[in-house]
Order: C-alpha cells, then structure tokens, then sequence
C-alpha cells in the first residue's frame, strides 16, 4: 500500500519519520521541521490503518511492506517511534538508511510483564481531559493532536499484535548503524534488555524522566539525544 505522507523542507538529505500505533504523522509536529531546518528534506509517513492512509490487513510485516512501497531507499535517517520502530526493523534492510532511531520500540511483545495491544482498543475514546492528565509533561497542541489522531485510527492495528501475534521481535543485530532511545522508565525496554541490545551491537540512550512518546515529553530531550546521528 502506498501511505498517505506529509513533507517538511527541501533539504538535499533525506529523512524519515514513522509514527507509533493510534498516532499519524502530526506526532512529528515539532520534530519534523526541526530536522528541516538541519537540512533534511523529512517525510512522515501514516501508517496503514492511521491517519489518512487506506485500511486492510494488519499485521507487522505488512506495515514493513508499506514503508518499503511508499519510502525511498537509502535515506539519510530514519527515525521509528514504538510500533514504528517495529515496522522500521523489519523494513530496514530494504530501506537501507544510512543510520536508524530506534525509539522506545515495541519489539519485546508477547514477553511477561509487557502489554498487550489490545488494551488500546479501550482508549480509542479516551477524552482530551483524560488525556492531558496521563500525558501532563505535553504541549496543548500535542493533545490535541492526539484527540485528532486517536478519530483517524483503526484499532484493528492493535488487535492485529495481541493474542498469538503478540511476538518478541527484537533484532538479532543492526543492519545499519542503529541508535535506541529508551524512555525512563520504559514499559518495553528493561534495564535488562539495554544491556542485550548493546551486546548486540545498538547504541542505546535512555532519556532520563521521559515517558513512551519521548519527542512529546521532552522534545528538547529528545533531540538532544540524536546528537551525532543527525
């Protein structure tokens, strides 16, 4: 499927940005022309089943599938958020960046103590008072779009990682020069893990008192923590 995208700057360099499940490409609202003033020409994608991209079957081989027919090879960076992380993973030897942003990635699912995803299902209809409360470190506007973002998604996505879908897809080993933000505390990425991770061959940052959505918690943070791999 070719995915809906949103283009910041005219840079030579490429980047790209893919978003976490029940989010779309405004995520990136401040992230996006942050990098386009770096230089970068940036697209965010929509995911299948978010944001203005179509509906069909879900599943984490397929959204990999997505980013493959609809993102150009060989960009400069490439930057996936949670479930984007996933995809970004099991898309990124085809894609072939010249470096990935791992952050906060939904790789240990099915694992004990992980959640499921289909526990998000619920939360389609979270209101924006609900929502400001579980996220008090966000900007006004990032609230705002979530309530858009939450009405443009299909909880299909989630169901389609729950129940026997719900796998450990971490990475044997980078394809490429491979950086992981863990957020702090992470509810995916344990102490524990950290340490495989760099055994296996990941630098890993862990952004101190930032939740899941770390460009959102702490944008500043967030891009701080790129220092070196953009």
């Amino acid at each position: 499927m070719k995915l809906h995208t949103r283009e910041w700057g005219t840079g030579d360099r490429i980047a790209v940005l893919i978003h976490g499940i029940m989010s779309d490409h405004r995520t990136w609202r401040r992230v996006g022309p942050a990098l386009a003033d770096k230089g970068y020409r940036v697209i965010g994608v929509d995911l299948r089943g978010h944001g203005e991209s179509g509906r069909g079957a879900y599943g984490p081989e397929i959204f990999a599938d997505d980013l493959v027919a609809t993102l150009p090879r060989g960009a400069e960076l490439a930057i996936g958020h949670s479930l984007g992380g996933m995809a970004l993973a099991l898309a990124v030897e085809r894609l072939a960046p010249a470096r990935a942003v791992y952050s906060d990635p939904a790789w240990p699912l099915g694992q004990a103590g992980s959640v499921d995803p289909a526990v998000f299902v619920e939360f389609q209809r979270a209101s924006r008072a609900m929502i400001a409360e579980l996220n008090p470190r966000w900007e006004d506007a990032d609230v705002d779009v979530e309530v858009a973002t939450l009405a443009a998604w299909d909880p299909g996505t989630a169901l389609a990682l729950s129940g026997r879908n719900a796998v450990d897809r971490t990475p044997a080993a980078p394809v490429v020069p491979s950086l992981v933000q863990v957020a702090d505390p992470s509810f995916l990425i344990s102490d524990e893990l950290k340490g495989e991770l760099e055994r296996r061959g990941f630098t890993v940052r862990t952004v101190k008192g930032a939740g899941h959505t770390i460009h959102r918690d702490d944008f500043e943070a967030f891009m701080g923590s790129l220092d070196g791999w953009v």
